[in-house]
């Protein structure tokens, strides 16, 4: 295809341009200008520190409602189905792809979450160009509103490329720029989402007064939260785990919870960072995943309920159960609503029990076993479950792969991309996975991406595809 690029070029400006155009549209209420219609321009300015945390409002709230996205429901749906976490239910053929690992690249939910994702980096990107020529806010909240951005910009682009591989890392919302951009090695992705974090952890505020009091902005902890567990996708236990510690030890703000119900509660204090959603209504894994009737969307596999230790408090507390009086199915109850006209309940994106197992992990790479059981303990106790009883490095390994699936389990893709990271998934997928093939770790990238990138073509696309 690389002979027809011309052919794609002039769709592809047009299809960037719609985005801008989609983009402003819909924040034209907050900007001072009105930028050219085929272009971003370079100097937007907020009027007023209102304007400018509108604009962030509107990055988190189409972050909740956007189908196939990644905060509505996508890494945990689809991740649970790519792993060993959810049996589809879905009669569409898109949820049906991911359940049996045979995605096609004209898939729309992996274009989904391919397309949602930049878009609302595109969004990010003009915050920040236009945060870069604002003069009128105060500069603490500037810094926030800054923070935000780029912490934001970097988690969208952390599971892009857990989900893609090589993607491109943008930084600019002006649509010449972007066209010329290729997809990156993973390792520079990498490398851009960290510093991005660095650069916000500078700028966050230390607590949640710019949210008023709710956890559902991120702070300089979050940063810090997302920094540790990028560092352990890394391989950089030691900072890994300093981070982690920083989080654990962050004096007054979190504790874990005690009642396994409070976890995911608004503004719980083992809740680092929220998103709230759209309002009147509650979490995508409320709607999808509670049974009131036969599975629509999927159900728990037995391979994750045998998994379960007998006496395990996340079982009882996290696992609910639907029978039709011949079938039993089991389904995610970490969120209690599934629909309200009310708000009653936060995606809880980031939270203190992942940063006692990212430390432990951290811990048993460079060999301190002791530090790493100690840690696996914290959360086996809160769950009703006696001390460990791996000693060796080999066992503590499969422990701690064993804890992170169940606290974890039917939480933003935690499984999938674990059986990813640590090479585990040809082993532990390859046994329950009827058709399954190494190169099913990556999503394709989608068909429609490659005919609008003039710098993409069929040699770019994912092996397997």
């Amino acid at each position: 295809m690389k002979t027809n690029n011309k052919k794609y070029s002039h769709c592809k400006h047009q299809y960037l341009a719609l985005i801008a155009l989609f983009f402003l549209w819909s924040c034209n209420d907050f900007v001072e200008i009105d930028p050219p219609a085929t272009e971003v321009s370079g100097d937007v300015v907020y009027n007023d520190e209102a304007t400018a945390k509108a604009a962030l409002d509107g990055i988190y709230s189409e972050l909740v409602v956007r189908m196939f996205g990644i905060a509505y429901g996508g890494p945990t749906l689809y991740g649970g189905l790519s792993s060993d976490e959810f049996v589809n239910f879905s009669t569409n053929l898109n949820n049906l792809q991911f359940f049996e690992n045979a995605l096609t690249t004209s898939n729309t939910h992996v274009n989904g979450l391919w397309s949602e994702a930049y878009t609302r980096i595109f969004g990010i990107n003009s915050v920040i160009e236009g945060l870069g020529n604002d003069t009128n806010i105060n500069a603490t909240n500037h810094q926030q509103m800054m923070g935000e951005a780029l912490f934001m910009r970097a988690f969208l682009h952390f599971y892009l490329v857990n989900l893609f591989g090589d993607v491109p890392y943008i930084t600019t919302s002006d649509f010449r720029v972007n066209t010329d951009i290729s997809r990156m090695p993973a390792a520079l992705v990498y490398e851009h989402i960290i510093s991005d974090l660095i650069e916000a952890k500078g700028l966050l505020k230390d607590d949640y007064s710019f949210s008023n009091g709710e956890r559902t902005r991120p702070n300089r902890t979050a940063a810090k939260a997302l920094l540790a567990r990028v560092y352990l996708f890394t391989e950089n236990w030691i900072v890994a785990e300093a981070l982690a510690t920083e989080v654990i030890q962050t004096s007054g703000l979190y504790e874990l919870k005690d009642g396994l119900n409070q976890v995911f509660l608004p503004n719980s204090r083992e809740t680092i960072w929220q998103l709230v959603p759209r309002a009147p209504g509650n979490t995508a894994e409320g709607l999808n995943f509670i049974l009131t009737g036969a599975p629509l969307f999927a159900s728990l596999t037995e391979e994750l309920l045998e998994a379960f230790e007998e006496g395990d408090m996340r079982f009882t507390d996290w696992v609910g159960h639907y029978s039709d009086g011949n079938q039993t199915f089991a389904f995610p109850f970490k969120y209690r609503v599934r629909t309200s006209t009310a708000t009653e309940e936060y995606y809880t994106v980031l939270r203190l029990g992942e940063q006692y197992l990212i430390r432990s992990e951290a811990r048993a790479h460079h060999g301190d076993l002791e530090g790493a059981m100690s840690d696996l303990n914290v959360i086996r106790n809160r769950a009703g479950l006696e001390n460990t009883s791996a000693t060796d490095e080999a066992s503590l390994f499969l422990a701690i792969e064993q804890e992170r699936r169940i606290e974890l389990f039917a939480e933003w893709g935690h499984r999938w991309l674990d059986l990813k990271r640590t090479d585990r998934a040809d082993t532990v997928l390859g046994a329950v996975k009827t058709d399954w093939q190494p190169t099913d770790v990556l999503y394709p990238i989608p068909l429609e991406q490659i005919l609008r990138d003039i710098n993409m073509d069929d040699t770019d696309q994912n092996p397997g595809y």
